[in-house]
């Protein structure tokens, strides 16, 4: 990010008024779609003859892709629609799934696979709630409003988290501008806090009803980047975000079905922690988008974070693999969270994932855990 200018800092007030231009019945339409690194969003607009009233109002569209080192066109399929919240009404954002001409889900396509499974899972009503962290960093590289490279924090100072000041944490104008957008796009947020570092935030997205956490977790995600770019800053998802620094970036994963959330649900919620514990290192390899690699300098027991190595849980622990809230506990039902995925992680492949190994049947003893997961 070092090589970024100061001189992208725009004057955004200027913007104000070509935004306030009448577009006569015209509709913008901004396709956003999952590149193939798994990690990152793209954009583009459309203008339509009138407001789309659902998602089958909303053409598809085509894109330029590479493949093997060539250039080929692959097609944007619409899947889920929200309000836009920087055009504004009756303008839309709409989230699409990328499929080869042949309708083929291209390989990256993670959404097309979670659907599938979540359609074999819908009777068991699973619902998910995501906490994405992030940190802001400045055009220069530097993580935002933190001083010159000679000062460093102490261990004491760098734990700031849910802070309040000036002095405290940096950047809670680009969360509460993040939060209200999202509200205003129709996305399932639900909260927001300042995290352990002063330019580090995160925020929760659910509940979320099978493939529904996906869209609405990437379209927040969207929403993130483009209220930076207004800002001059950048949110980073790395999952190790600052060398040096032991603080990381997580996505903490909620995880409930009916069972879990009605009377004596416990029960239910140990024997799939039972699961997860017999397929942890296949868990692993999807929890982040490099096989388990950015997880493996985050999950070190320190600061909240359990061992990469081993799996564990625990009721009101939080250096645990999955956590027991302890009022999950005392209630006798509710959800885990699966605290494993990294900040950069595929919410498709996350949620599939825990499907398949809580709810799916396992064939003989629990066998062949890491053809399900690894494919």
């Amino acid at each position: 990010m070092s090589f970024l200018s100061e001189s992208l800092c725009l004057h955004k007030t200027v913007r104000k008024h070509y935004l306030s231009l009448s577009s006569v019945a015209e509709c913008l339409v901004t396709y956003v779609w999952v590149d193939k690194t798994g990690e990152r969003v793209r954009s583009k607009i459309k203008s339509l003859n009138e407001e789309p009233a659902g998602i089958r109002d909303i053409p598809e569209w085509s894109v330029g892709w590479m493949i093997d080192e060539l250039s080929t066109e692959v097609i944007l399929v619409p899947v889920r629609m929200f309000r836009d919240p920087f055009f504004l009404d009756p303008n839309k954002l709409v989230l699409c799934e990328v499929l080869y001409n042949s309708y083929e889900p291209i390989e990256s396509n993670q959404r097309s696979k979670c659907a599938k499974v979540m359609e074999e899972v819908k009777e068991f009503q699973p619902w998910f709630g995501m906490e994405q962290e992030y940190t802001v960093f400045g055009l220069d590289g530097e993580p935002f409003g933190w001083p010159s490279q000679e000062w460093t924090f102490t261990r004491g100072e760098i734990k700031m988290s849910c802070g309040v000041g000036i002095d405290k944490v940096f950047g809670r104008d680009i969360s509460i501008c993040h939060y209200k957008a999202c509200l205003y796009a129709g996305v399932k947020i639900c909260g927001t806090n300042a995290e352990s570092l002063p330019s580090q935030w995160e925020f929760q997205v659910g509940p979320c009803e099978g493939i529904e956490m996906g869209d609405h977790l990437w379209i927040a995600r969207y929403i993130l980047h483009h209220v930076c770019e207004d800002f001059g800053v950048v949110a980073s998802l790395d999952a190790k975000p600052i060398k040096g620094i032991d603080a990381t970036s997580g996505c903490h994963t909620n995880f409930s079905t009916l069972e879990m959330r009605s009377e004596g649900g416990l029960q239910f919620i140990k024997e799939a922690i039972r699961r997860l514990g017999k397929r942890h290192f296949q868990h692993l390899q999807v929890y982040d988008p490099h096989g388990g690699a950015d997880n493996m300098t985050r999950l070190t027991s320190q600061r909240s974070t359990s061992s990469f190595h081993d799996f564990s849980t625990a009721t009101a622990c939080r250096n645990v693999s999955v956590r027991i809230p302890g009022y999950v506990s005392r209630r006798g039902c509710g959800y885990f969270e699966d605290r494993r995925p990294a900040a950069n992680c595929d919410p498709y492949m996350v949620t599939r994932a825990l499907v398949e190994t809580c709810l799916l049947e396992a064939t003989g003893e629990d066998d062949k855990e890491e053809e399900t997961m690894a494919a």
